[in-house]
Formats: C-alpha cells, structure tokens, sequence
C-alpha cells in the first residue's frame, strides 16, 4: 500500500507523513510531495519518497500520483485558487485509480458562514463529482494560530473581536494524527469527521491561560470587527488578511469554531492537546 501527502514541506503535511511513520508504515510506502523537493530532504534521509507535485501543473500531479494506492491531499493555501486546485489533483486521482481520497476540510464546511469555508466545500462537492473514495476531514482550528504569535501577545497584548465565542482548538500534530489515523483505515470511505480539540476556550481565558505560564499579566481586548479590523491595518497586515483575519473572530463571536463531538480524540485514541500544554510548550 503507498500513500501519498500532498504539502509535505508545510506544517501539517510535515506532521501527516511523521504520523504515517509512527503507525509503522514503512518510509518507502510514503510519497511526500511539494513543489520544492528540496524541502524534503529530512524525510527522504529517512527513506521517505519525495515526488514533486505542483497543484497548478497538470504533468507534476500526474507523475507523483503514479502508482499510489490512497492519497492525502492536504488543502493548499492559496486562498481564492484552492478549489481549482484541489481539483486538479482529485481528477487525477481518479485517472491514477487511487482507491481513497483523505481531504483536510473545515470544520462543519456545510454549514458554518466562515469565509474560508467555501473552498472547501467545492472541494469535497468535486469529491463527489467525480465519484472518487474519500473520508473528509473537516479540521477545527489549530492552537497553534494563537501559540505562534505568543510573543506579540506579551509585548502588546491579545486583541480580537471574539467575545465570549468558545473554540475547540487542538494542535496540528492531533489533527496529523487524525489524517494519518483515517488513511491508513480499512472503513474510512463514505465518512465525514468534524475534528476539535476536546475542550474549548475563550480568547479570554486564552490570554488568562498565557498570563499564568509566563507569570505577567497579558489582557485581552475585545473590539467591535470594525475596530479590530482598523487596528489590524494600522499594523501593517495586508488587506486581504486582514479581512480573513477579522471574519474568524466574527465566526468564533457566533460560535461557529466550537464543537463538542470529541471525533477527534476517539480517532486517534487518546486527548487531544490542551491550551495549557500548548502554551506551556510554546513558551518553553
């Protein structure tokens, strides 16, 4: 059985294939692809195969696929290309006869107002459309987005427009997991995972969480999304982020980043990471 990670030089790709190895599946089972295959060097030291894989070029899709049994395609970040992207590789898949489709969606994708859903809805309709295996894997939001920017936030505080929304938010190391775990499952086919950390949070209690482990007050402040918007362009941040970035907190405001299922944690058989230990391993 060969599996292929599409984005294997990105955080998550990265994280699917370690996840891959540590099931036991061996290293020269695993295609890791990127559009740089420099990138791959560690993981092909390790006996892992590196393909090329270029969403945007037709004859790298095609190539890396040759030969694979089941097929992770990790979402490309390309905000405003990714459906036709995601396309791409899904037709051929089903030219290559790839037997399983695992695709890294977004959490509740049908029916959350969350901007960056749209894409991935097309993307799982395309995996309808063209009538190919597939387990949709529709992650929640990453703890990391807020422990990466840790720093900021005990210089100048958390700023945000989330009121008291909750969010189920686990590591990108849970959700690699999760893929991993779905991929290499003999019943995946046909089922449709809302994956989240198992408790949630308020930004909040995030900034009080941050405020005990580094041992400084770090206080958050809630803004209207006009206002948390305006500040994020007076910091520099570019429009179209800043825009994605103020349309989150608007989500998490209504509540639309919460789930209580705990899908996550019974795929992959224990629970997932919490905040503490995420800021406790972000500050260390």
């Amino acid at each position: 059985m060969t599996y292929l990670v599409t984005g294997a030089a990105g955080h998550l790709g990265a994280l699917a294939v370690e996840a891959l190895l540590d099931r036991g599946v061996a290293p020269g089972d695993i295609v890791a692809t990127a559009r740089d295959t420099d990138r791959l060097g560690a993981v092909a030291a390790r006996g892992v195969v590196t393909r090329r894989l270029d969403y945007d070029d037709v004859p790298s899709v095609d190539a890396a696929l040759d030969g694979v049994d089941r097929l992770l395609l990790v979402s490309s970040n390309e905000i405003g290309r990714r459906a036709a992207q995601h396309r791409t590789v899904i037709e051929a898949a089903a030219r290559h006869g790839v037997e399983l489709v695992a695709y890294t969606s977004v959490l509740h994708a049908d029916s959350t107002s969350l901007g960056l859903a749209p894409e991935h809805l097309q993307t799982e309709q395309a995996l309808a459309e063209v009538g190919i295996p597939h387990v949709l894997l529709r992650n929640g939001w990453y703890l990391e987005n807020y422990t990466e920017q840790i720093p900021t936030h005990l210089a100048h505080g958390v700023l945000g427009a989330a009121g008291s929304g909750q969010i189920s938010g686990a590591n990108r190391a849970d959700y690699a997991e999760a893929a991993a775990a779905a991929l290499v499952a003999d019943d995946s086919a046909g089922r449709t995972y809302e994956l989240a950390g198992d408790t949630s949070f308020t930004m909040a209690e995030y900034a009080a969480t941050l405020s005990e482990q580094a041992g400084q007050l770090v206080a958050y402040t809630d803004l209207p999304q006009s206002e948390y918007a305006a500040a994020l362009v007076g910091a520099g941040l570019p429009a179209p982020v800043v825009e994605t970035l103020a349309d989150i907190d608007r989500a998490v405001a209504a509540g639309e980043l919460h789930d209580d299922s705990r899908s996550l944690s019974a795929l992959i058989g224990r629970p997932t990471t919490t905040l503490a230990e995420a800021v406790r391993a972000a500050l260390a």
